[in-house]
């Protein structure tokens, strides 16, 4: 399966047609490359923030999820013509009262999948009042099974234990961190989550900047295919990167054999040889 990660630069726009514009850039460049799957950063879409307000007022994350329906038909519609699947970063919406910070992946087929945040940052809880998702979800592709954790769910390593035990065997990550050190800390574990559970990682984060949107003022990323450190595989276990803070797209073939093989014979098996008499067996979590 061929992926594609942007890295999406934030800057400030007037109106709704130019993220559109936007977006559908990076869809098309992808698409000249045969991607099957293109992902997206978290919180990409609070570049709709800096879009002038009627009234005169500067918007606030309460105001993002006024934008969802637009949000939901763009990617509807690029995932239908362009037949690939697009993990639309994540974008926050509003359920019951409540802000979710939701990863969303439209399928060629014209359906939405969702998977809210699960852990959730001291800045998205105490700035941005933000609610964490209260399930897991694994999503069948014709490609393969897949699960999308966002930036911060990537640094526990149970809750990918039980995506892989629910048979992912691509984890995507969108991610956004505004320093050195939150994007190296979720790049290396995501180096981790694929050495303990032999699979890939795809991540990518937003580049540029918001000067008028609060907490998206700096950014730091970088896009990377992750792959397990065993003999097929590059050996520091990036199958390809992009420049740091570029704006840019990056494409790579994911190879499952690989995977399996490693799984069967590789020079360690850190799946199969899991302890569970001494801690527990994700695969019997539900």
């Amino acid at each position: 399966m061929r992926v594609s990660a942007v890295q999406y630069h934030l800057h400030t726009i007037r109106s709704f047609d130019e993220f559109a514009a936007q977006v559908t850039h990076y869809v098309k460049t992808a698409q000249e490359f045969d991607a099957e799957f293109v992902l997206f950063p978290e919180f990409f879409t609070t570049q709709l923030l800096s879009i002038p307000l009627d009234d005169g007022r500067q918007a606030t994350i309460d105001d993002l999820p006024n934008y969802t329906e637009k949000y939901t038909e763009l990617f509807v519609s690029l995932a239908k013509d362009t037949g690939m699947y697009l993990i639309g970063g994540t974008h926050v919406i509003r359920q019951n009262g409540k802000l979710y910070n939701v990863a969303h992946l439209f399928t060629p087929d014209g359906h939405i999948h969702q998977q809210a945040k699960l852990h959730i940052t001291p800045t998205e809880v105490n700035e941005w009042n933000i609610a964490p998702g209260d399930g897991v979800h694994v999503f069948e592709t014709d490609k393969a099974t897949i699960a999308i954790l966002t930036c911060y769910d990537i640094e526990f390593p149970e809750i990918v234990r039980m995506v892989r035990a629910k048979g992912a065997d691509v984890i995507f990550c969108p991610s956004c961190t505004d320093d050195r050190h939150g994007f190296y800390r979720v790049r290396y574990c995501c180096h981790a989550r694929a050495i303990e559970n032999e699979v890939y990682v795809v991540t990518t984060g937003t580049v540029g900047s918001l000067p008028t949107v609060d907490f998206m003022r700096a950014n730091f990323g970088q896009a990377a295919v992750i792959t397990p450190n065993d003999i097929p595989f590059p050996p520091g276990g990036v199958l390809a990167a992009g420049e740091i803070n570029d704006d840019m797209v990056i494409t790579a073939d994911l190879d499952l054999s690989l995977l399996h093989k490693v799984r069967e014979k590789g020079s360690v098996a850190t799946w199969r040889d899991r302890r569970i008499d001494l801690y527990p067996d994700w695969n019997q979590v539900k």
